[in-house]
């Protein structure tokens, strides 16, 4: 390795990591004393030399760890041939902003990834868009602030993931996304952004991953992301997005994950989600939806999570969703429902505590036709129908041979607190619910490097 680039290896390493000696115990960290969150290649002069391509500190890099006053030196500088720079969970007491002058001269960076460092804080820097050769940005659950630049993103052609979640940005999302052709997964969840969501969204062909939940968000869900026919998820929860969605969206057909709960919606349930055949989660939790029910959606085979609770969707409950082979999540609790529940055994059986219709006052169960479980009308909190009655036997009980738990705990996956966790998405039941697409963001990220 050429002498300068080696000093600036070492000057750079000795402002990140608690360990003074670091340079004297790998000092040819690129042959005869490797390290594990070290990469080198092969440069083609003449005579033939090493040079570092790859830095990573992370969870399966941990010794030795960051310092408290861990910085990015701009020795980084001198690290040209520099692909991949990934630094998790390092600066965590110090306060740090990412230098304009930092980043700007590097021509061969495709990963850079500065995940989970809650000092790292101040804007994004503007001279980022000078990394043409960037695949991977992501800057999540930092402590980032103001608004996304709007002239940096919309040069890097090359960007495939653009990760800017749990951070404190503000202000609209730049219509210059929409120029980023290579873009697969798009994240800025958990942070308090406004405005409405850019229609340029829909130029995005190869878009696989939108999540923008939990931001303040308005206005309508633009009819152009109707064209994003590569779309595996989309999560638009917890903002302040309106009705009706238009049926533009119906062109969705790769979508496996709907989740729009928590926003003023206020419309009917749009027909075209049972056009969406390969759904496997659904939520529309508290929307302000309203009408009826209708059977289309026991058309949706693949459907393993549905939730509709906290609405004012009336009418009868209908007993085709029971037909759902792969249902394993349904809520429909606190709405306006009534009439009688036609349900089989098999299929509250099968789902348990995960079946919720409480708060439906207008909706009764016949006992009679579910004689082996006698106490089913008091596990499900729902009255028996007019002409039946409730029979407990306190012997062998429904609910004592299951022993439900807390119906309480019935919050789905997806909707957890995210910052709880490092993960992109927090996924406690993995096998029940499939392989969320972007547990992403966190495995993508690995796989990447």
């Amino acid at each position: 390795m050429e002498q300068e680039e080696l000093s600036g290896l070492f000057e750079f390493m000795d402002s990140l990591l608690d360990d003074p000696t670091w340079a004297q115990m790998y000092p040819q960290p690129c042959s005869d004393t490797p390290w594990p969150g070290l990469q080198c290649e092969v440069g083609q002069q003449t005579p033939q030399t090493f040079h570092v391509t790859k830095i990573h500190i992370g969870p399966d890099v941990i010794k030795p760890p960051c310092k408290s006053s861990a910085n990015l030196s701009l020795s980084l500088l001198n690290l040209p041939y520099l692909k991949t720079l990934s630094l998790f969970n390092c600066f965590t007491s110090s306060p740090l902003s990412l230098s304009p002058s930092l980043f700007g001269p590097f021509s061969l960076l495709e990963h850079l990834s500065l995940q989970s460092n809650p000092s790292l804080s101040g804007e994004i820097p503007q001279t980022l868009a000078e990394i043409k050769s960037l695949r991977v940005l992501t800057l999540s659950q930092n402590n980032l602030q103001g608004e996304i630049p709007k002239n940096t993103f919309g040069g890097l052609v090359h960007l495939e993931q653009l990760d800017l979640s749990s951070n404190n940005l503000i202000g609209s999302i730049p219509e210059e996304i929409g120029f980023l052709k290579s873009l697969k997964i798009l994240d800025l969840s958990w942070n308090g952004l406004n405005g409405q969501i850019p229609s340029s969204l829909g130029q995005l062909q190869l878009l696989q991953k939108i999540d923008l939940r939990s931001n303040k968000l308005q206005g309508l869900v633009p009819p152009n992301l109707g064209k994003l026919s590569r779309l595996v998820l989309l999560d638009l929860s917890h903002n302040l997005l309106t009705g009706p969605i238009s049926e533009a969206l119906s062109g969705l057909g790769q979508l496996e994950y709907f989740m729009i709960q928590e926003n003023p919606i206020n419309s009917e349930i749009p027909r075209f989600l049972e056009s969406l055949n390969r759904l496997v989660v659904l939520s529309f939790s508290g929307c302000g939806l309203r009408g009826k029910l209708s059977n289309t959606l026991s058309s949706l085979k693949n459907l393993t999570a549905l939730s509709l609770d906290n609405n004012v969707l009336n009418g009868t409950i209908p007993p085709n969703l029971g037909t759902l082979a792969n249902l394993d999540q349904l809520n429909l609790s606190h709405n306006q429902f009534s009439g009688e529940l036609k349900f089989s055994e098999e299929f509250i059986v099968r789902l348990g505590k995960r079946l919720d219709v409480r708060g439906n006052s207008g909706v009764c169960l016949n006992q009679e036709a579910y004689k082996d479980k006698k106490d089913i009308s008091t596990y499900l909190e729902i009255a028996p129908c007019l002409g039946t009655s409730a029979i407990n036997n306190n012997s062998g009980t429904w609910s004592k041979e299951h022993n439900p738990g807390d119906c309480n705990s019935l919050t789905p996956f997806w909707d957890h607190d995210r910052k709880s966790s490092s993960t992109l998405v927090r996924l406690e039941d993995h096998q029940k619910l499939g392989l969320l697409f972007f547990v992403v963001g966190f495995i993508n990220l690995f796989l990447s490097l």
